[in-house]
């Protein structure tokens, strides 16, 4: 029985292409008014998840569940979705204005009533006062907000977001990216937005799925995501770090003393181990290190049991918001920085 918290239950979801498996017995939920982001490199499953949620694809074994009713073989024009593509798909012999009526029509909504959804429409994406243009009379932005307002004019029971932005330039897709989290909360549509992209994915979701080989490595919020990765790859996927590797010398009380080569020295308590591993004294070990998390000084001391080290600047980069600095430290291992 589907909890009715839950606007999408994908439930031992698996497929394949010949003998190529795209996802892999995957469980997910999606929470009532939650905007839930499908993050994960090429090829990972996220489009075809999206894909099979939208009924453009059907798996060969699990079950979908939108709303409490089973989904399987349920076309998608009968699924009361709201879809935007990459490529915006809007009809380019027809204005704004019919763009967004095309929808309507065919619902058969009165022409007053069609009047006024599109209005509130346009109001939501800040496109009022455009609604005679045509789409080729229009720049990328703005033809993805109308694509984004076609959706969201039907009134569905999902936003389905099939890596919208990914045709814009990046400050256009900065700021396409807040107003979409801001209609999304003014609508209160369920929706899954599908990307490549972490800051994205970080800057936008209630939630994130990150994916890795059609399976579903992590499933939280982007603090949780970014703080506590409960897995190797989400660590290296979401964000940046410095891995180096070390050997575990010694375990006592819960402290794993791992050493580095040249006598360098690291203690790490239990609770720094990514995922359900065991690790014992002398197993080899990979340490990861956020940019953020290096402080760079000239004091040779120390605070609060933080670990020192000497280092030589070999490269600075400014980024604009911050600088990233490169050093080396013990003449080998070449760490990156990143500070105000």
């Amino acid at each position: 029985m589907l909890n009715n918290q839950y606007d999408v239950d994908i439930q031992g979801v698996s497929m394949s292409y010949g003998k190529s498996t795209v996802l892999d017995n995957i469980d997910l939920q999606i929470k009532q008014g939650e905007l839930l982001t499908l993050l994960g490199p090429s090829g990972c499953g996220k489009s075809t998840t999206l894909n099979i949620i939208a009924g453009f694809l059907q798996p060969d074994q699990g079950e979908l569940l939108i709303k409490g009713k089973k989904m399987n073989n349920v076309p998608s024009y009968k699924r009361d979705l709201g879809m935007v593509f990459q490529a915006y798909s809007l009809f380019p012999h027809m204005t704004v204005y019919d763009n967004l009526a095309f929808g309507l029509k065919l619902r058969k909504i009165d022409k007053k009533v069609i009047a006024e959804k599109i209005d509130r429409a346009l109001g939501l994406v800040r496109m009022k006062g455009l609604e005679d243009r045509y789409p080729r009379e229009l720049s990328g932005g703005q033809r993805q907000r109308v694509a984004i307002a076609r959706a969201l004019v039907v009134e569905p029971t999902l936003l389905l977001l099939d890596e919208p932005l990914s045709n814009l330039d990046a400050k256009l897709r900065v700021e396409l990216r807040a107003e979409i989290k801001r209609m999304q909360k003014d609508v209160g549509v369920t929706t899954v937005f599908v990307t490549h992209d972490q800051d994205e994915a970080l800057s936008m979701s209630d939630r994130i799925v990150v994916m890795n080989g059609g399976k579903i490595e992590q499933i939280g919020t982007p603090t949780e995501i970014y703080q506590k990765p409960a897995t190797e790859f989400v660590y290296r996927f979401i964000g940046n770090s410095n891995c180096i590797e070390g050997t575990v010398a010694s375990i006592e009380n819960e402290l794993f003393n791992i050493e580095i080569n040249k006598g360098w020295k690291i203690q790490l308590p239990k609770e720094s181990i990514i995922g359900q591993v065991q690790i014992g004294v002398n197993d080899v070990v990979r340490l990861y290190i956020r940019p953020e998390n290096i402080l760079i000084g000239n004091d040779a001391k120390g605070k609060n049991h933080e670990i020192t080290h000497l280092a030589k600047i070999v490269q600075m980069n400014y980024l604009g918001a911050a600088w990233e600095i490169e050093v080396l430290v013990e003449g080998e291992y070449l760490l990156k920085i990143t500070c105000p």
